[in-house]
């Protein structure tokens, strides 16, 4: 007799740590639903797994019908979706509060045993920004409806494909200064594929369910000290220039409406605070997992912008 293969539904698995988290799954036999809004973009997954293993399905998180058959007979949901900026006013609040306590509400009735929520260090009701409120009502809303769920709050997020250090990295390759506001606001990077580990240990439910965890990683840094570290591993001299909050908000009234929206008014209230940590808060490490120094990562894929090409392997910070 065949024995029945479980299965898992990834929302918002096409995405930066979709992806590992999607391959981690497949390995370990899950037939993977990946649920996303544009599922040509979610294609290049279906290769990390046997055939018909990894199926993309649209399931946008708006749409209810649609969640609750795309978590249908699951035994593991994950929600990594979420937004950084608006496209319209609201968005925050329907993807990250509505659609997560939908997610939950659909998994609870799906029957599923394990629900992992992935929000981020600064969910905080009492935030500055949109997007810190609404992560907090997010979580608020799937603990609400799925008691159990494990919530994770990852900081700043490095990796091959990351949308900080290659952002910067690509800046510091056309322009002679790097502008930045916040410089002395506090990060603590993770390494993409220990989130996707700590996501793996949640989603086997025992003694993770029903708490949140903060993922940092072993360094803590200014944002300053940040792009520092980057161009000295790309070993390009940048001026870098800390914008007072007044002309920070300014520059955003204009950066806020070009395609990738550099710099949003609400990303700005979001610097404000330090992004690391809180002192006695279960951790990678209360999941079993060592966290990755940058300096294990960043000089490999920053190599592409270095003027030496390859070399930049052999730096290290």
């Amino acid at each position: 007799m065949a024995m029945t293969r479980k299965v898992a539904t990834v929302f918002g698995g096409s995405g930066f740590i979709g992806r590992h988290v999607v391959s981690r799954l497949a390995a370990r036999g899950y037939i993977v639903r990946v649920a996303v809004r544009d599922t040509e973009a979610a294609l290049f997954l279906k290769p990390m797994g046997g055939v018909g293993q990894i199926v993309p399905l649209y399931a946008p998180v708006a749409r209810e019908d649609l969640v609750a058959s795309a978590v249908a007979g699951a035994d593991v949901v994950i929600n990594l979706t979420g937004i950084l900026s608006e496209g319209r006013k609201g968005d925050f609040y329907r993807v990250h509060e509505e659609g997560a306590g939908r997610i939950a509400r659909m998994a609870a009735a799906a029957g599923a045993a394990n629900l992992v929520h992935v929000s981020a260090i600064g969910a905080d009701g009492a935030s500055p920004s949109d997007y810190g409120r609404s992560k907090a009502l997010g979580e608020k809303a799937l603990l609400a409806a799925y008691p159990k769920a494990v919530v994770l709050r990852p900081s700043i997020l490095f990796g091959p494909e990351d949308q900080f250090f290659n952002r910067f990295a690509a800046m510091a390759m056309i322009s002679p200064v790097i502008p930045i506001t916040g410089a002395a606001t506090k990060f603590q990077p993770v390494y993409v594929g220990d989130v996707a580990d700590a996501i793996m240990a949640a989603a086997a439910g025992g003694k993770a369910a029903g708490k949140i965890f903060e993922l940092g990683g072993p360094d803590v840094k200014t944002f300053r000290e940040l792009i520092d570290y980057m161009l000295k591993i790309i070993q390009r001299h940048r001026r870098i220039i800390d914008l007072p909050v007044s002309l920070a908000k300014f520059n955003a009234l204009f950066l806020e409406h070009l395609p990738g929206k550099l710099l949003t008014q609400d990303q700005i209230k979001l610097l404000r605070r330090d992004n690391i940590v809180a002192p006695g808060v279960p951790d990678l490490a209360s999941l079993g997992i060592t966290a990755t120094p940058m300096d294990m990562v960043l000089p490999n894929y920053l190599s592409r912008f270095y003027s030496a090409g390859r070399s930049a392997l052999i730096y290290r910070v």
